[in-house]
């Protein structure tokens, strides 16, 4: 795509780009960080892969045929 523009076309494109970065707000990394641990934390309870998934709900677990390799 950039070998079909000029280079007046491509600074255009940049330029506009950056107005787009420049006007997007920010909020500090440790403010982020901490909604993220209470988004994770407010979900771990009910989460299976960190509680497990129960054995009458598990597709998986059961001895329903299978390959076996002796």
């Amino acid at each position: 795509m950039a070998r079909d523009m000029s280079d007046k076309e491509i600074l255009k494109m940049e330029l506009d780009q950056l107005k787009k970065e420049v006007s997007t707000a920010r909020t500090p990394v440790g403010a982020n960080c901490a909604e993220t641990i209470s988004f994770v934390e407010e979900r771990a309870p009910n989460d299976p892969l960190i509680k497990g998934v129960p054995d009458d709900k598990n597709p998986y677990k059961g001895d329903k045929g299978g390959c076996i390799v002796t």
